[in-house]
């Protein structure tokens, strides 16, 4: 800068900015301004803004060797044809709202249901609410509650690492058998909506912690090239159910997919879509989730109910029910389904950061293990099953369609 005039301070002229540029380039190349040795070499001025070419990702493979299976869970997704049920009934003295049936969209809508929940259980002013359970939807029923004003003490046989919560995918995904067409309500699109804002909203403000909570993942959507279409995974169920999916009512949230050339994208497939698809890092989410709604003064109590009439042995005079696919015994509500969804999770990778969809295969990456699913052909998948046996062949037979992206990839010998 030149030296102030009338208390301004005057940039230098264009060709004396230029000047120095030059001279600082010369100076770098002479070793003056590092420890290079080559000469100078001054850069065109045509050449100064021009974009880098294009460089394809790099992406580290999936190690896709089976004795990389640390474990597989099983887990009996809760769907309801008419939706979520997020209502009140009274059950001798005690008003319970009922928060659970949320198909495969726990954590996706789990903030919003809590809020529709929290004002049923508010209602009248009660200030003392028991949650029970400690899923997605109870962790976050009860840190809503507790944070509208009300003391708030969780009731649950298990903490959220051994709850069906646990051996969730970890993917955003509201709209996973969330209600069938022919079922729903007439006003539960619009209740859907608000319940998946909210959730997003709130899941945003968890990006970018410690740890990872919620973070965006780059998915590779790949198709196969024809004849290599075969999806693998469980056989559809009989039957057919018109799982609703509210078509464009979210289209104004979050990133959206674009197709990519095959010079963006490593993988020996016909076509690829690239997604920033938001992801929950479920171990870390929920101890972030249990840890806040402790220090903020709730409690939670080892307790296991085996009936409703159990519930007059609380002391609060209000109960949230979140107990998901348990509600179905608990309740006797049989309108629950139950969809198996099996993971089979290998050692963590911590290079590998982008997610996959092949031939009907997924892969997630988490901090606690890669999440590998044969999700097969289709929504009736894993319907009206609730065989939680895990099956390692079908885990398998999905690494094996997933080390085929990978040719380089050497395959362990079966029989050694």
């Amino acid at each position: 800068m030149l030296p102030a005039q009338g208390g301004k301070r005057v940039g230098a002229p264009m060709d004396v900015q230029l000047d120095r540029r030059l001279l600082l380039g010369g100076l770098a190349g002479l070793g003056l301004a590092g420890c290079s040795t080559s000469p100078a070499r001054l850069t065109p001025a045509s050449s100064l803004h021009q974009r880098p070419a294009f460089q394809r990702p790099v992406l580290a493979p999936l190690e896709t060797d089976p004795g990389r299976i640390s474990h597989i869970t099983v887990c009996l997704r809760p769907f309801r044809a008419q939706g979520p049920r997020i209502e009140a009934e009274m059950i001798g003295a005690k008003r319970v709202v009922h928060n659970y049936g949320h198909g495969g969209a726990g954590w996706s809508l789990s903030w919003g249901s809590a809020t529709l929940a929290r004002d049923l259980a508010l209602g009248g002013g009660v200030q003392n609410v028991a949650v029970i359970g400690c899923g997605a939807l109870g962790l976050t029923a009860a840190l809503t509650l507790l944070r509208s004003g009300a003391r708030t003490t969780i009731y649950a046989a298990e903490r959220t690492p051994f709850t069906p919560s646990a051996r969730a995918t970890g993917i955003w995904s509201p709209e996973s058998r969330i209600a069938a067409t022919d079922a729903m309500p007439p006003d539960f699109p619009e209740r859907w909506e608000a319940m998946a804002r909210r959730a997003w909203a709130v899941h945003r403000t968890f990006v970018g912690l410690d740890g990872d909570p919620v973070r965006f993942v780059n998915q590779y959507n790949l198709r196969a090239a024809e004849g290599q279409r075969a999806r693998v995974g469980p056989p559809p169920s009989p039957g057919h159910v018109p799982f609703e999916h509210f078509e464009g009512r979210l289209d104004d949230l979050g990133p959206h997919s674009r197709r990519l050339s095959p010079e963006e994208h490593p993988f020996p497939v016909e076509s690829a879509r690239l997604l920033p698809q938001m992801t929950f890092n479920v171990a870390e989410y929920a101890r972030e989730l249990t840890e806040a709604f402790l220090l903020e003064g709730g409690h939670i109590v080892s307790r296991t109910f085996h009936r409703p009439s159990e519930l007059a042995d609380l002391p609060e005079p209000v109960v949230v029910n979140c107990t998901g696919y348990g509600a179905r015994a608990l309740f006797g509500d049989h309108s629950i389904v139950p969809v198996r969804g099996q993971i089979g999770w290998l050692a963590p990778q911590p290079e590998v950061t982008y997610g996959l969809y092949y031939n009907g295969v997924t892969m997630v990456p988490r901090a606690d293990g890669m999440v590998i699913q044969a999700v097969g052909a289709g929504e009736m998948v894993g319907y009206g099953i609730d065989d939680e046996t895990p099956n390692r062949a079908e885990t398998e037979e999905a690494l094996a369609m997933l080390a085929t992206l990978f040719p380089g990839q050497a395959r362990p010998d079966a029989t050694v």
